[in-house]
């Protein structure tokens, strides 16, 4: 029998606000000895008082604008009531029934086709602590507990591992883009749950949903969801049952181990947060945040492609990291006021071919880089104008990348601009072709694409600073001189 699966996932995603969510602890935490960035309402402490963030409301309405949801005109508070000793109050402030968004979508590429993935609901919540365990002790941190944390909910319209890295790859760069969080899985900035359930391909009705925790990355969303999937097959192969449980990814192992059955809603007993006030979301501020939106990734993709000529595979490389997208734009504006002027596509052939292969060699962000934008253009310009080849180009960049030097002082300091002169030229490849007999004659009885290895000879020969023009010109020349006579 044919199974299919079905996923769908929900996205924890830590905003970057200065302040936690309900107190005034700094939020940016990550470095901080343990218990640190702690206060009494983060504490949970008899009689601290919550108050609400403002910048994290706006957040996330942003984050509901931009995957096309409706913005509540009403929302309120919940306490989300479990007994854990990350939690230090005993219960979560969130949202049950009052969300900030609803309804809406992100787009994905499958197969060369767009495919909608819904958006049940984008709420606002607190995050917890952290439990470390060490030498059979419990030790938990505070230091994270309190600070502002979206849970974004998909529907399940998600029916392949693959998919789901797609949809998760293109939230990170959407929550990236609009400056609300880092998305850095490694640092839990972005925290992942799915809910998967198989069923025979043709039935309408879903199997027993599992839910899977403990993944990192985009690759243990990947591995976990393909080892789950595999596993509720074998089970219904076999004639059993799959459980309603939560069970976690174990990387080390590659497999899902079971850790709870499954909680419904009632089994936190949500019920109104008494201590804070619901909020009136007015019409005017969701439209003065939708104005204050950045040009999101579709968008500058799809004028990308209008104004510069790009294809849609290199307009979405560029748009993938905002930086890159900032990097890339610049190098733009530079390269039209620059003589000669540096067209678009040449600088984003560039930039997605060898400014890409120097980033994940050192494995860094395109802002690391010593490479700026003006000085690719300037290394542009002097490959149109003929000063120096492509491919000495390329060595070039990655001394800029590494010294941080001006393109033209490296090419003037090696001596490596371009050789354009044809008497200096000739005798190279009158050299290359007195040292290759052979050649010369296998391309005189019709092997004409052995010029092409003699190029390269006189390029070597050159150390890549000839003309190629020039240097196919001189060869067909010589070659054609060296031919007998019909005589």
């Amino acid at each position: 029998m044919e199974y299919e699966a079905i996923i769908g996932l929900e996205v924890h995603v830590q905003l970057l606000t200065k302040s936690k969510m309900f107190c005034g602890c700094d939020a940016n935490y990550q470095d901080a000895p343990p218990n640190t960035h702690v206060c009494p309402v983060c504490l949970g402490l008899p009689g601290a008082l919550p108050v609400i963030n403002r910048k994290a409301v706006e957040y996330t309405i942003m984050t509901g604008l931009a995957l096309n949801c409706e913005i509540a005109r009403e929302t309120k508070w919940d306490r989300k009531n479990y007994h854990y000793p990350d939690l230090p109050k005993g219960y979560q402030i969130s949202q049950y029934d009052l969300p900030l968004t609803v309804n809406g979508y992100l787009t994905i590429e499958v197969d060369g086709q767009p495919k909608r993935i819904g958006i049940r609901r984008v709420h606002l919540e607190e995050d917890t602590g952290r439990l470390y365990h060490v030498n059979g002790q419990a030790l938990v941190d505070y230091n994270r507990s309190g600070v502002p944390l979206i849970e974004i909910v998909s529907e399940p319209d998600i029916r392949s591992p693959e998919e789901a890295r797609l949809y998760l790859q293109k939230l990170r760069t959407i929550v990236r883009y609009l400056g609300v969080s880092s998305g850095d899985m490694e640092a839990g900035a972005l925290r992942v749950d799915a809910n998967v359930s198989v069923r025979p391909v043709g039935q309408e009705t879903f199997g027993t949903q599992v839910e899977v925790k403990n993944m990192n990355s985009f690759r243990s969303v990947k591995l976990a969801l393909e080892y789950e999937i595999k596993r509720q097959i074998a089970i219904l192969e076999a004639g059993g049952t799959v459980e309603r449980e939560t069970r976690g990814w174990i990387e080390t192992e590659g497999r899902t181990a079971s850790q709870r059955s499954k909680e419904e809603a009632h089994d936190y007993r949500y019920f109104p947060e008494p201590d804070l006030p619901p909020l009136d979301i007015s019409p005017a501020w969701v439209e003065e945040l939708r104005r204050a939106l950045p040009e999101m990734p579709d968008q500058k993709a799809e004028r990308y492609q209008r104004e510069y000529g790009l294809t849609a595979y290199d307009a979405g490389l560029l748009v993938a990291e905002r930086a890159v997208a900032e990097w890339y734009e610049e190098a733009v504006a530079l390269g039209q006021q620059a003589k000669p002027a540096v067209a678009p596509k040449t600088i984003a052939n560039w930039v997605t071919g060898e400014v890409f292969r120097l980033l994940r060699e050192h494995n860094q962000e395109i802002g690391d880089l010593r490479l700026t934008p003006a000085a690719l253009v300037e290394l542009l310009g002097l490959v149109a104008s003929g000063a120096i080849t492509a491919n000495v180009a390329k060595n070039v960049l990655r001394e800029v990348a590494e010294s941080g030097k001006s393109p033209a002082q490296i090419v003037d300091e090696r001596g490596l601009r371009q050789i354009s002169d044809e008497t200096r030229l000739a005798e190279v490849v009158a050299q290359v072709l007195d040292q290759h007999p052979d050649e010369v004659q296998a391309y005189l009885n019709g092997r004409e694409k052995v010029i092409k290895w003699l190029m390269g000879q006189v390029m070597r020969a050159t150390r890549g600073q000839a003309n190629p023009q020039v240097v196919m010109s001189l060869l067909k020349q010589h070659l054609e001189a060296r031919r007998p006579s019909d005589s």
